[in-house]
């Protein structure tokens, strides 16, 4: 029906409803029905008619939706009706009418009632009928954000709140937006009473080891567990404050970002022209964003891939555009293992400060495709720092990988020549300050198992890890990207050539990680080899965890440091590390033999080089344990280049 139409309705059906209530009203105060043929009392509800109709027009009464109704509109019923029983009252008076004086009041009472009633009823029914379609959920949190959460579910068509859950013991039996809050030890029960499907966590403020915490108690419980953003979301706007999103991985390792230090956030950056090369990408991406928050002077965006660019690009001008910033963008493709090139560009632009994140990360990709992998990680790194220095570039940082610590594959091996590149110029005398951040995996990024997991869960299983064993550490990507901003910085007082770690916390067993997000999506893990979790899943919503076989390359443990020597920062979460390096001399037969390798396309050869070289690499085959696969002996073929290295392995 047109909304015109209704409106017409609405007020054909308050005009009947408000002559039903003055004729209530007389017979409920005269107790006799002779005033029905009266006209000179129906002469004061004809007055009154008008008057209440119009106001109920004038405060947009009729423009309100009946299902969406609330105080609102209960307040302009209240205004109309005390203003229709003050005309009644009014002509009662003028007109000297035999009504008494106590039936205003008693009809607008029952006014209210009618008017009012029927609609609030008419909503009551609509919400009841719809809410058998709804999700019945139960909300962890019943302060202002779990209030807000029940009004805006109550107006939406997924969700029914049917309880509070809350830690404060004062709350507990009390009502709350028409909802009786509950202890968290009668979960259980209020699964079975309510019959939930979701527990919505509504908590945005507080911290993530509270939350990590609540999480951990809820993990047993057969029910989908869901959050409201937190509060770094709502402030960069990632999310609105009534969206529901799945419970973050951040959350469940309950690890709290320590705040930037200012200073060293600006340092490198403010005022000054800054390159960052892999722009396009997870970490190259987030570098950037928080690079333009520094308000540097140019931000040269230097990417290999066409899409990743232009994406990073469009995003960064609408930020900069919303915050008011003056700073120059610019967008370039190209490879960095194009040394005139890079050199030029640093050129052009007056590049003071670059980090660089190109390279491909991918262990398993990287395995299968070992040469260009090698090509561009180490060499696209030796172009680049050489032009920096040709380009009197103040500040190089390599951004480097826990898989360069006695690597198993190609990509922590040629992460480690790269932070060998990296030292040797350190130590060559030139005015470029060179330091290198090693840390481990970053929640979100690509290749990530995180989503893979998100993924293969929402598939309905099976959920997939290479090793029962298998462990990883874990950091956002926003943590470790200002990380690597503030220990750039920590390097301008060092020596050159600063090897800096990032404490990354407790490491995690990929497997514990899997279960605890199956069981937080409300399912229940069923274990390969593990008869006494199917036995327990029996007749739940069940998703198996399958272990796979390792994967070429793949190490069970991933570790930080190659010695055991480190001192501690002015930053809690920054380590620097004192570690073997390679002399200039030395360094280049390696390359040398690399670079052969690479132009040849010989795999095996590269190979044979790297597990020659002084950076502990022993690769591993797929599907073996890495306990017990053998390093790949050294052929003569690369005897002489062996002999020059380990002459001083350990040197510099």
């Amino acid at each position: 029906m047109p909304r015109t139409h209704k409106r017409i309705l609405q007020v054909l059906a308050d005009t009947f409803l408000l002559s039903l209530s003055f004729a209530l009203a007389m017979l409920l105060r005269t107790e006799s029905l002779a005033f029905v043929t009266d006209g000179k009392v129906w002469a004061a509800l004809v007055a009154a008619l008008p008057v209440t109709l119009i106001l109920f027009v004038k405060l947009g009464f009729y423009r309100a939706v009946i299902r969406y109704m609330g105080l609102r509109a209960l307040i302009t019923i209240v205004n109309g009706v005390v203003a229709s029983a003050m005309a009644v009252s009014g002509m009662i008076v003028w007109l000297h009418l035999p009504i008494p004086a106590t039936v205003p009041v008693i009809y607008s009472v029952l006014a209210m009632c009618t008017v009012g009633g029927v609609r609030f009823a008419l909503r009551a029914i609509y919400q009841r009928t719809h809410s058998r379609d709804k999700t019945r959920v139960i909300i962890y949190g019943a302060g202002q954000s779990g209030r807000q959460t029940v009004h805006s579910m109550a107006q939406g068509m997924e969700h029914s709140p049917v309880a509070f859950v809350d830690d404060n013991p004062d709350l507990w039996g009390t009502q709350i937006a028409g909802l009786r809050v509950f202890a968290p030890s009668e979960l259980e029960r209020l699964l079975r009473d309510y019959r939930a499907k979701v527990l919505l966590l509504a908590m945005p403020s507080v911290s993530r080891t509270v939350r990590a915490h609540i999480l951990k108690r809820l993990e047993h419980l057969p029910i989908r567990v869901q959050t409201i953003p937190g509060m770094a979301e709502l402030v960069t706007g990632k999310h609105r404050v009534n969206e529901i999103t799945e419970v973050s991985v951040e959350d469940l390792l309950g690890r709290d970002p320590v705040p930037p230090d200012p200073a060293l956030m600006a340092a490198n950056l403010r005022g000054k022209s800054v390159m960052v090369t892999g722009a396009g990408g997870s970490i190259g991406a987030e570098l950037c964003r928080q690079i333009l928050r520094q308000k540097p002077e140019v931000l040269v965006l230097f990417e290999q891939s066409e899409y990743a660019l232009f994406e990073i690009g469009l995003e960064l001008a609408a930020a900069r555009k919303a915050a008011g910033l003056d700073v120059r963008l610019v967008q370039v493709l190209g490879s960095v293992r194009d040394r005139a090139r890079m050199e030029k560009l640093m050129r052009s632009h007056g590049v003071q400060t670059i980090y660089h994140a190109a390279a491909y990360k991918h262990v398993p990709m990287v395995e299968d495709n070992a040469v260009q992998g090698l090509a561009n990680n180490l060499f696209g790194t030796l172009a680049c720092a050489q032009a920096a220095v040709a380009a009197g570039v103040e500040s190089f940082t390599l951004i480097s990988t826990d898989k360069a610590v006695r690597p198993t594959n190609v990509m922590g091996a040629s992460k480690r020549m790269a932070e060998l590149v990296c030292q040797a110029l350190a130590h060559g005398g030139g005015g470029t300050r060179f330091s290198m951040v090693r840390f481990g995996n970053v929640l979100g990024s690509s290749g990530s198992v995180i989503p893979l997991f998100r993924r293969q869960i929402a598939a309905g299983g099976p959920v997939t890890v290479t090793h029962r064993e298998i462990m990883r550490y874990f950091m956002t990507i926003a943590e470790a990207a200002q990380l690597v901003i503030q220990a750039s910085a920590l390097a301008q007082g060092g020596k050159g050539g600063d090897v800096f770690l990032l404490d990354m916390g407790e490491p995690v067993k990929i497997a514990e990680l899997a279960e605890r997000m199956v069981r937080l999506s409300g399912f229940v893990p069923v274990i390969e080899g593990d008869a006494a979790s199917r036995k327990a899943a029996a007749g739940a919503d069940v998703i198996p965890v399958v272990f796979t076989a390792p994967r070429r390359g793949e190490k069970l443990f991933e570790e930080l440091f190659i010695g055991t020597v480190s001192e501690p920062t002015r930053h809690p979460r920054i380590l620097t590390a004192t570690e073997t390096s390679m002399d200039w001399g030395r360094l280049s037969v390696l390359l040398s033999a690399l670079q052969a390798a690479c132009d040849a396309d010989d795999e095996a050869d590269l190979r044979r080089v790297l597990a020659d070289a002084p950076i502990g690499f022993a690769p591993r085959r797929a599907g073996v344990s890495p306990r017990s696969e053998a390093v790949v002996p050294a052929p003569a073929a690369v005897a002489p280049v062996t002999a020059v290295l380990q002459s001083g392995a350990a040197g510099g």
